[in-house]
């Protein structure tokens, strides 16, 4: 069984792009491909990027899931987890460390973005899912596939902590091709 873990690499605001990295691994920890993109910082280019990065690949009829590290990427730019299910025909999972505040999210929306409304309206509507670990729990979103689906190849890639072991991968790769070497937590 494959899947696809999704990162973007550390970036700054006024930065046009951001990398995107995405690590094929079969479970639960061989890594079997890498895929890169970049999207707009602030951007609303998310999702258009990971469906040409996955459909363009050698790897599009591979993997089971897509998990991708939170619900945006490069700041605001919001992965539309519905859009990228369909249009790849492979369920996409979004997972957080921690449960989204709302209310910061939308002071931070309103604060940067002139589109803020419609895009707190995208963020805020889909069912959020907390899912215990071995550690502290996450927080999961999901699309073309049951929460218990999604849970138990969570569990089946999630080798130590509780990160699964693609979204882990790209994240280090990104962090190492941006700033010359990996740090920090995915």
């Amino acid at each position: 069984m494959r899947v696809i873990g999704i990162d973007d690499a550390p970036f700054d605001f006024d930065d046009d792009e951001v990398l995107v990295v995405g690590s094929i691994v079969r479970a639960p920890n061989y890594l079997e491909g890498i895929l890169s993109t970049s999207v707009e910082v602030d951007g609303i280019d998310a999702t258009d990027r990971l469906i040409d990065m996955i459909d363009n690949s050698r790897f599009s009829d591979q993997p089971y899931m897509i998990l991708t590290d939170g619900a945006a990427l490069g700041g605001f730019n919001l992965i539309d987890l519905e859009r990228l299910w369909k249009e790849t025909d492979i369920p996409a999972v979004s997972i957080s460390r921690d449960e989204p505040d709302f209310e910061d999210i939308k002071k931070a929306m309103k604060k940067h973005l002139p589109d803020w409304k419609e895009r707190y309206e995208d963020i805020s509507t889909g069912r959020i899912y907390k899912v215990k670990t071995e550690h502290k729990p996450i927080y999961v979103q999901v699309e073309g596939i049951d929460i218990q689906e999604a849970e138990r190849i969570i569990k089946l890639f999630t080798i130590r902590g509780r990160i699964p072991e693609p979204l882990r991968m790209s994240h280090i790769i990104a962090s190492g091709i941006v700033k010359g070497e990996s740090k920090g937590k995915p």
